[in-house]
């Protein structure tokens, strides 16, 4: 091998050797030579109809066009070492493996705007069968289309339409065949090294590892940054947690005194609203508003909403979203961090930070309690109380769910019973989830008409977000009469986008324009965040801001101490606050230049501009770009080193023991009962037993027809 390796040290030995001993006559090298064309043909083409990737200039436009060849080469080459049919099976299932792994990006792009990961692979079985649900409902035929020439090929080896080469080729051939495809992926690695260096050490996007690398080059690369994830716990010591704190304290900013403990001892609602874009705020369709309800919440004087407030969350959607809602913290690069650290790792969570200052707590959702792991990680959050869908009677009746779990209507009256039970002040989390994708709503729940985009997946994402504020108003109407509306602080945020950024054609129609540009998708990115209480000076703030701001905002109002804590967000209230806004690929927005999908854009205007141009934006990119790697770093390094378990000396949180939390119905129930008995502070204390249900009211078809077959 040593000796074959001093041969090819230069491309003209390599050539000499090539011609020596290439075989041209040889079948089984046309065929291998076939599926690679095949391989790459494919795969380039899907690049341009099914991913954005960003393709910018001749050396990205080359790149694109070379990566998908240098794999295929070294996959494909495997079957060189075999002679007969062997080798033609092994060519047809390296094709069918690189198919596969093409075809399910497809689809989970499509719907995700990202690549699969090991982590989201490996999150399965937390996600139950909705993923399924999802994937279901976006394919296409015309996606078979990617194994047709595998069966193409399969029909000709079966039907003997192929001259079998029994010979095979020299074993010299295949390797330097190999080694042709190592030094092409070498040559790759060279060019992309000139045109962004430091692309796998500093990129937090996938889309530029696939754009530069390749598909199956970020396979690899994604399995190995997995690996150090998880080796990152068993490296990790108390000197690591230091250096974070001593960058979250540079990060620590003066608190509001206007605002600073006005809501102190109240309730806290925290009503995660599921896909709730911000331009649905004021929205019409028709002439008829989509979110009445929210847009009158939105704009109530006791209301601070915050118009410029982005989604940051990554390949977790959801869960990101929950992990920055609850710690400050971002979601990780790949997977979700609730499902890979949730079980085991200590956390300075919202609802045991409260929970240490007399709080009762309680997260409320309609689906499997197994969902994104929160049956494990709400115990290392703190929860006192999880009320999954086994909690809720008749709640796997079919006609009671739609998509991701039970529709909100239902789940939101049913809450009610636990809800007048909590002790307090207590934290009620409420996650909605009708307002999913696929945004399917059966007809008798339909009250709005679909937009007509001619986007089948976009145009029932209004219905589904008008039956969403129509279940809001009705849990708002019943906490006024049950008497807890006063006496509470509301906070209302969307998670993440409704719409990926494959339906362009139908976000430009949404929001009237001809075409969008990548300004707009960051824009598009906006949610609604909002902090409701009674006597509370409301109005609409223009801060630019990101989930990761929501903890140590909420605090502030509250007037909970956050010195010692860690947190990667800032107060949106402090009037030192200068809304850095980072996006977890690495791409950020400040009040005057956003980057986003590798373009620069003012802010204000949205005017694209360009880092030759403009002098004070490359001062503001590389400040920002120094930050963005700070800030997602650190905190990357606070879950997969589970650093927080060596913060055992913070005045201002005591670590938590997960073996106190229970969340089976029996325990849950026993242990409301008991709270009832010994802290008669709740809605239905102090009713004296008398329970308020009777006061929710909601026109949730469903239970009426219950009601009248009960009657009968």
């Amino acid at each position: 091998m040593i000796s074959l390796l001093k041969r090819i040290s230069n491309p003209r030995n390599l050539w000499h050797q090539v011609k020596r001993t290439m075989d041209t006559s040889a079948p089984i090298v046309w065929f291998f030579i076939l599926n690679v064309v095949l391989v790459w043909l494919k795969t380039y083409a899907e690049y341009h109809m099914n991913f954005n990737l960003g393709v910018e200039g001749s050396t990205q436009q080359f790149l694109l066009f070379l990566n998908p060849i240098p794999t295929a080469i070294i996959f494909l080459s495997i079957s060189l070492y075999f002679r007969g049919v062997t080798s033609y099976w092994l060519a047809i299932i390296f094709n069918l493996i690189q198919s596969i792994w093409l075809f399910a990006n497809m689809l989970y792009y499509r719907e995700f705007s990202d690549f699969l990961s090991m982590g989201i692979l490996g999150s399965g079985s937390s996600t139950g069968t909705n993923l399924g649900k999802s994937i279901a409902a976006i394919i296409h035929w015309t996606d078979y289309l990617v194994f047709i020439d595998i069966v193409i090929l399969i029909l000709l080896v079966v039907f003997k339409q192929l001259t079998i080469d029994h010979k095979g080729v020299q074993k010299k051939f295949a390797i330097l065949t190999t080694l042709f495809g190592v030094i092409l992926m070498l040559v790759d690695y060279g060019i992309v090294s000139t045109d962004r260096s430091g692309l796998l050490t500093r990129s937090f996007d996938n889309n530029y590892i696939v754009k530069y690398l390749g598909l199956n080059e970020y396979a690899v690369f994604n399995a190995v940054q997995t690996y150090n994830q998880t080796e990152s716990r068993k490296r990790a010591k108390p000197s690591d947690l230091a250096k974070v704190k001593k960058f979250v304290a540079t990060q620590k900013l003066p608190a509001n005194i206007q605002y600073y403990g006005t809501q102190k001892g109240k309730n806290v609602f925290m009503i995660h609203l599921e896909s709730f874009q911000q331009f649905l705020i004021d929205y019409k369709v028709d002439g008829q508003e989509v979110t009445p309800n929210l847009n009158q919440f939105y704009h109530d004087q006791n209301t601070l909403s915050f118009d410029n407030f982005y989604n940051q969350v990554g390949q977790g959607k959801t869960s990101d979203a929950e992990m920055m809602q609850e710690n400050s913290l971002y979601g990780l690069a790949t997977g979700s961090a609730m499902v890979k650290y949730g079980t085991s790792n200590t956390f300075e969570s919202l609802p045991a930070i409260l929970g240490q200052r007399g709080y009762t707590t309680a997260a409320f959702h309609g689906d499997v309690a197994s969902f994104w792991n929160r049956d494990n990680t709400y115990k290392s959050f703190g929860y006192n109380y999880f009320f999954s869908k086994a909690y809720y009677a008749n709640a796997n009746k079919a006609n009671y769910n739609i998509g991701y779990g039970m529709k909100d209507k239902i789940f939101l009256r049913d809450s009610a019973k636990y809800i007048e039970q909590l002790p307090q002040p207590f934290y009620a989390k409420l996650i909605t989830v009708t307002n999913h994708y696929p945004y399917d709503l059966d007809k008798q729940n339909i009250s709005f008409p679909a937009t007509k985009t001619g986007d089948k997946t976009v145009d029932g994402y209004v219905q589904t977000a008008h039956y969403l504020d129509q279940a809001f108003a009705e849990l708002m109407s019943y906490l006024k009469k049950a008497g807890l509306y006063d006496n509470s602080v509301f906070v209302l945020y969307g998670d993440h986008y409704g719409i990926s950024e494959n339906h362009q054609d139908a976000i430009a129609q949404l929001l009237g324009k001809d075409k969008i540009t990548n300004n707009d998708l960051a824009t598009f990115q906006k949610v609604p965040f909002m902090i409701h209480a009674t006597g509370l000076k409301g109005g609409i703030d223009h801060t630019y801001g990101g989930e990761i701001d929501m903890l140590p905002t909420l605090m502030d109002v509250l007037g909970i101490p956050d010195n010692n804590m860690t947190m990667f967000g800032q107060d949106m209230l402090s009037s030192k606050y200068d809304g850095k806004v980072v996006f977890r690929d690495g791409d950020w927005i400040t009040p005057t230049y956003t980057k986003y999908n590798n373009q620069y854009f003012n802010t204000k205007t949205g005017d694209q501009v360009t880092l030759k141009s403009d002098k004070k934006l490359q001062k503001v990119a590389k400040q920002m770009s120094a930050y963005a790697t700070k800030v997602l770093g650190y905190s990357d390094a606070v879950i997969t080193g589970d650093l927080l378990r060596f913060d055992t000396s913070n005045s201002d949180f005591n670590l938590i023991n997960k073996k106190n939390y229970n969340y089976k119905k029996t325990e849950g129930l026993a242990s409301l009962k008991k709270a009832l008995k010994s802290n008669p502070s709740s809605v239905l204390a102090k009713n004296k037993g008398k329970s308020t249900l009777s006061d929710y009211v909601t026109d949730a078809p469903e239970l009426k027809t219950d009601s009248d077959d009960d009657d009968k």
